[in-house]
């Protein structure tokens, strides 16, 4: 697929009563033009934990290059209620409180994690006893949609539900509808995500598109407003036509497809740059996915070898470097001249962008839009912006 047919649009800039008529229009013709683009309406981020966060490099390639965060464990149930009843939401917090100041959205991962592994001895312990079982999972999600209503603007409801059942052979296969409308009920704005790993990959037969979708629909049927569909990307050696087909068929659910864990596993750096794009590239040129979030970034801040995009020192390494240069690939910046209407034509990337105008005069105006989705032209008015 071709992105600049799935992530631009035409844009028509009309200057013509910001000018004041049409003898001033006339007047400035040919005045000079400057499009800028301040970031892409399409978001890539990173997990963080309470280490990196502390790492100045990691804060700065952060905040420069990247939109949005997701926690690596600070509230997952096992982190949050390590024993039954002691919670810790403090570094959760504390993570919080730096996306805050960072002015990076953030998503909610996870409420719960349907793999056995995953589930703390606490839990296991209760065994047969399924009232109490309830109990304490109304707990959880009572508990956290309620503490953080709003601050979330998504939740991974029952993680990895393709490889794990913990909940439901315990609760029935209703549990996991019941999970999403819970959670609905009390965090209404939120989108509630399934998300799961090697979907995108064609390598695991528990883990079809097909099979995903089966799930969704399941949901569906409970009653569950599921929002979004997550592929978590732990990927390494991908095929760009393998990827893009999954995304395609998942496509038909129509809801959004975030990216959430990308990490592209490949210890040599060269190879790994160019298995990073093509993941990247299929992502971003596809128009059901709405995001990529990055399974970490730097290396010693990682859950998986071989993948990082910065070094332990901050420097960029190939793969890093590449990832900067697809960024800036997909940015837009124009210069020309004001038509005799008054207006300037280009083609943009979706994002927000400042305008300067220059007259022959030298009267100057700076304005700020938008390019959001569409396949007609966007025609924007400078005097009522």
């Amino acid at each position: 697929m071709d992105c600049s047919q799935v992530r631009k649009r035409d844009v028509v800039l009309s200057f013509g009563s910001a000018l004041g008529g049409a003898e001033d229009v006339s007047g400035a013709s040919g005045a000079s033009v400057r499009v800028v683009q301040l970031d892409n309406g399409f978001p890539l981020g990173s997990c963080i934990n309470g280490s990196v966060v502390q790492d100045p490099a990691f804060v700065d390639f952060f905040s420069n290059h990247l939109d949005w965060a997701v926690f690596e464990n600070e509230l997952k149930w096992y982190w949050t209620e390590a024993q039954r009843g002691q919670l810790n939401y403090g570094d959760a917090d504390r993570l919080l409180d730096f996306c805050d100041r960072a002015g990076k959205p953030v998503r909610g991962h996870c409420i719960f994690w349907a793999v056995d592994g995953a589930v703390q001895q606490w839990i296991k312990d209760i065994g047969g006893d399924r009232d109490q079982l309830m109990s304490v999972l109304l707990d959880r999600v009572r508990g956290l949609l309620s503490r953080y209503a709003g601050r979330f603007p998504h939740y991974d409801v029952n993680n990895e539900m393709l490889h794990g059942r913990f909940f439901r052979d315990r609760l029935g296969d209703d549990v996991a509808a019941l999970m999403f409308r819970e959670a609905a009920r009390l965090d209404p704005g939120a989108k509630l995500f399934v998300n799961d790993y090697n979907v995108e990959c064609a390598n695991d037969p528990n883990a079809t598109p097909e099979r995903y979708m089966a799930l969704i629909d399941d949901l569906r049927r409970g009653g569950a407003q599921v929002g979004g569909i997550g592929l978590q990307g732990h990927v390494s050696n991908p095929v760009g036509e393998v990827i893009c087909d999954a995304l395609d068929k998942l496509a038909a659910m129509d809801l959004p497809i975030w990216i959430t864990e990308l990490d592209v596993g490949e210890q040599d750096e060269a190879l790994r740059a160019d298995d990073l794009e093509v993941v990247l590239r299929e992502a971003y040129a596809h128009p059901a996915v709405e995001g990529v979030i990055f399974w970490g970034i730097m290396q010693g801040h990682m859950w998986r070898r071989d993948a990082a995009l910065l070094n332990a020192d901050g420097t960029l390494n190939r793969a890093g470097q590449r990832f900067v240069d697809l960024r800036s690939e997909w940015m837009s910046n124009a210069r020309g001249r004001m038509d005799a209407e008054g207006q300037f034509k280009f083609r943009g990337f979706h994002g927000t962008y400042v305008v300067e105008l220059t007259t022959p005069a030298g009267t100057k105006m700076l304005k700020a839009f938008t390019i959001d989705k569409g396949d007609a032209p966007l025609v924007l008015d400078m005097d009522n912006l």
